[in-house]
């Protein structure tokens, strides 16, 4: 491949990318609110990110009403991770400290980011829910 035609086509590339990091993060949220869905979870949490200086970056999903143990129990920590990393990408900020009914995770960032997907002229696959038990443990590698 010529570095030419490489450059001449960086503009469509770089759209891509975006379209394919929005999709991903339209995907873990499509899976977290699911999730959320299905356990029937509700009430205020607190979401919030925090970059180090490793370069690395923490996370937090606290309740705010009802119990903290609730959220531990459906979502480990790489769960939270995903979730941060997601919202993150959809905010365009990597520090975060965002409060929101989480029976609302859907309207406030699911649905804007189907929205932008779409009017990209992204179709967007069915999704079933997963058969069996999903290994949630490992969080993804921050890309």
């Amino acid at each position: 491949m010529k570095l030419s035609f490489l450059l001449a086509q960086r503009q469509a590339l770089l759209q891509q990318a975006r379209l394919a990091h929005l999709a991903h993060a339209y995907d873990r949220l499509d899976d977290f609110a699911r999730r959320v869905a299905r356990a029937r979870l509700h009430g205020q949490v607190r979401l919030q990110v925090t970059s180090q200086e490793t370069g690395h970056f923490a996370a937090a999903l606290t309740a705010v009403s009802g119990a903290q143990s609730v959220i531990e129990e459906h979502f480990t920590d790489g769960d939270i991770l995903r979730l941060a990393d997601a919202v993150t990408d959809v905010t365009g900020r990597l520090e975060l400290d965002l409060t929101f009914p989480l029976e609302e995770l859907t309207a406030r960032f699911l649905a804007p980011l189907r929205q932008q997907l779409l009017q990209a002229g992204i179709e967007l696959d069915d999704h079933e829910p997963a058969e069996g038990p999903v290994d949630h443990s490992q969080p993804e590698p921050r890309g």
